[in-house]
């Protein structure tokens, strides 16, 4: 699982890496997100419904980012507009790719120390799936 996870994640970021800051927070239309905000939005998925429930001592990256990085996940919370995600000059892309390097770090941890654990293993083939769905975006 751990492998899998790193390829999925790293995909993600292969797709963007010939995109400048700029290209990746262009919005094209109102129904269709920045690149920034997938790769957040993806992260943020791993964050809130595996470390939150699964790690010792959980702490979010950073608080705004529930809200931010939501989409349509009611429960959860609070979101921002999906037709307002191209006017998020912050955080950076860099921030981003921060946001990403730490919950895949924290991922990594927790499949390591929870390799047997079968809903946990669903739980992040849920959320590869909804990654490569964001891929394909």
């Amino acid at each position: 699982m751990p492998h899998e996870f790193h390829t999925v994640r790293q995909r993600s970021l292969h797709l963007a890496e010939p995109l400048s800051s700029e290209d990746c927070c262009a919005q094209s239309m109102p129904d269709a997100s920045p690149i920034k905000w997938h790769l957040a939005h993806t992260t943020w998925f791993f964050e809130t419904f595996i470390l939150e429930a699964y790690e010792d001592n959980f702490a979010p990256f950073h608080p705004a980012f529930r809200v931010l990085f939501n989409s349509y996940y009611n429960g959860v919370g609070a979101k921002h507009p999906r037709a307002h995600r191209g006017l998020l000059t912050r955080p950076s892309l860099d921030e981003v790719r921060a946001y990403r390097r730490d919950v895949d770090a924290r991922m990594l941890r927790l499949l390591g120390a929870r390799a047997g654990d079968a809903r946990l293993a669903e739980l992040v083939e849920l959320g590869l799936q909804h990654e490569q769905q964001h891929q394909e975006l």
